[in-house]
């Protein structure tokens, strides 16, 4: 039987590279000791008044069809805390509930782009952003990001890379894999370019809330930005609601509309007592938010005091987010051989980074996904594989 070339378009080096998640998670299944950092859904469960409300909802019948695009009431405290963070003047209009922030990357590619149509992405990028466009018939343009520069945005690579057939730019800030949060400046680079070449942007802002020592800015909160920006948010990160998938796309509300459109052909609405769960988690944002905020500073300073002194790798201190960019070059193994062994030696399983983008060849992505005791270990696992490499 023949086969949609779509299918094609949509697998690669990016989406395969969780084979090594996959096989650490069977391996924790089966009662083995393993420690899987290799994935961003922490150990902790989510906190318990959202869990309650869901519950509520549940006995209380919420479990029929739900507005496609989502519910007013939802949609509403969306609008409401985006205007707070970016200034801009939306509402529900603007707001559109999607199945996790990658959903959003999907549906909005397919109602942004077409074939021929070219998309840049800073590169390292989430695994599925090249899948996403490629499946819109357009074509992903990687724009490398120096790791020599702790991987910040090189502005000028960016705008060497826009063609008469650019379409859009496409980024995460904060970053995953790299845990960079871009700079003002950075931001007004990108807007400019968006202005002068008539572009879209895509903003991923799952990390958003996530940020340590440097602020957060919206792209979509510069001048002449607001209705050439799609913003995308989610709970998955910042309130431990990875398996709820609660995400949500803000744009133009025409935008929105076409993006509705899509929502009724493929999702037909999150479910409604997932919608009263995720209300409850924006009223209670502050909290819970800053709670979750303090318990990944202190696993990313517990795995960096711990590791960065290790000879052989080099760590980089991420700015945001769950994860910990780790050079291995230096012990002499590429990053698929360093995490094979890594796993069967020790039972740690971490992340190719090089399947985030050929930037990042030589580094692994390590998750604060596990309780600090736990890391300890992970830590003390890792180093010992590593003096092992440089011994044997």
């Amino acid at each position: 039987m023949k086969y949609s070339n779509l299918v094609e378009r949509l697998q690669g080096k990016r989406t395969s590279a969780w084979e090594i998640h996959r096989v650490a998670q069977q391996a924790l299944a089966d009662g083995e000791d393993v420690i899987v950092l290799s994935v961003g859904d922490p150990d902790f469960g989510t906190p318990e008044p959202i869990v309650e409300r869901a519950v509520e909802a549940l006995r209380g019948g919420d479990t029929h069809y739900s507005a496609v695009s989502g519910r007013e009431p939802l949609r509403a405290a969306i609008a409401e805390e985006h205007a707070r963070t970016t200034g801009c003047d939306v509402s529900a209009a603007n707001v559109i509930l999607t199945a996790g922030a990658q959903n959003g990357v999907f549906a909005a590619s397919l109602c942004l782009c077409e074939a021929g149509d070219e998309v840049i992405v800073p590169e390292p990028m989430y695994l599925t952003y090249e899948a996403c466009v490629r499946a819109a018939g357009a074509t992903l343009v990687p724009v490398p990001v120096d790791p020599v520069r702790a991987f910040h945005l090189d502005c000028d690579a960016l705008e060497a890379a826009v063609t008469p057939r650019t379409k859009a730019i496409f980024f995460a800030t904060p970053c995953n894999p790299t845990g960079v949060v871009m700079p003002r400046a950075d931001l007004e680079r990108i807007a400019q370019l968006a202005c002068k070449h008539d572009l879209w942007v895509l903003s991923d802002e799952v990390y958003a809330d996530l940020t340590f020592e440097r602020e957060h800015v919206s792209i979509a909160a510069l001048p002449g930005m607001p209705e050439r920006t799609v913003t995308l948010g989610s709970l998955s990160k910042s309130h431990a609601m990875a398996g709820w998938r609660v995400g949500w796309a803000v744009g133009p509300a025409t935008l929105i509309e076409h993006m509705g459109r899509l929502a009724l052909a493929m999702l037909y609405g999150l479910p409604g007592f997932i919608q009263q769960a995720a209300l409850t988690a924006l009223q209670n944002k502050a909290p819970i938010v800053a709670e979750m905020r303090e318990i990944y500073r202190r696993r990313r300073d517990v795995v960096f005091e711990r590791l960065h002194r290790v000879p052989g790798l080099r760590c980089l201190l991420p700015e945001a987010g769950m994860f910990m960019m780790v050079d291995v070059s230096g012990t002499g193994l590429d990053t698929y051989d360093f995490t094979w062994r890594l796993f069967r030696a020790q039972g740690v399983s971490l992340l190719d980074a090089s399947a985030f983008g050929e930037t990042a060849d030589g580094f692994v992505r390590l998750g604060f996904v596990v309780d600090e005791a736990r890391l300890i270990d992970a830590c003390e696992r890792i180093a010992g594989f590593v003096e092992a490499l440089r011994v044997g």
